[in-house]
């Protein structure tokens, strides 16, 4: 549903949320969570992971979400 870019971007944004709240329950840094989001749509979805999980690996991307996310850009 999001482009990578904005995949990126929510995780950043969660984990400093998640860190800011200073939780004792909570690590002191990487917290590992998962974000689910229905779109309007039952196929509109996305999952949304901590940006560090994919230190070693590149998350898979999908074209139509990144056509959308640059189109989305671009827009007023």
């Amino acid at each position: 549903m999001f482009s990578k870019s904005e995949k990126q971007f929510i995780a950043a944004e969660i984990e400093k949320i998640l860190l800011d709240l200073n939780h004792p329950e909570m690590p002191m840094e990487r917290p590992k969570f998962i974000l689910h989001v229905d779109g309007a749509e039952p196929w509109s979805w996305a999952d949304i992971q901590p940006n560090w999980v994919y230190k070693n690996k590149e998350p898979g991307v999908n074209p139509w979400n990144e056509m959308v996310g640059l189109r989305d850009k671009r827009e007023p």
